[in-house]
């Protein structure tokens, strides 16, 4: 059976094309739209939402 990857861009990206997509799951996974086929960076989520936390607190 294989799973279907769903990627997400933030609203705050508008529609300039120069920003990251994110897949959210056990593993979350990290690509540049302008290069979807070139590799993607894929971290533990609870790494993911350690840094999302410390970059809302900076």
């Amino acid at each position: 059976m294989t799973s279907e990857i769903t990627w997400h861009k933030s609203t705050y990206s508008g529609q300039q094309g120069h920003c990251v997509e994110v897949s959210e799951g056990p593993t979350t996974g990290v690509r540049d739209t302008r290069h979807r086929g070139l590799a993607e960076l894929s971290v533990p989520a609870s790494e993911w939402t350690a840094l999302l936390s410390t970059l809302r607190t900076n």
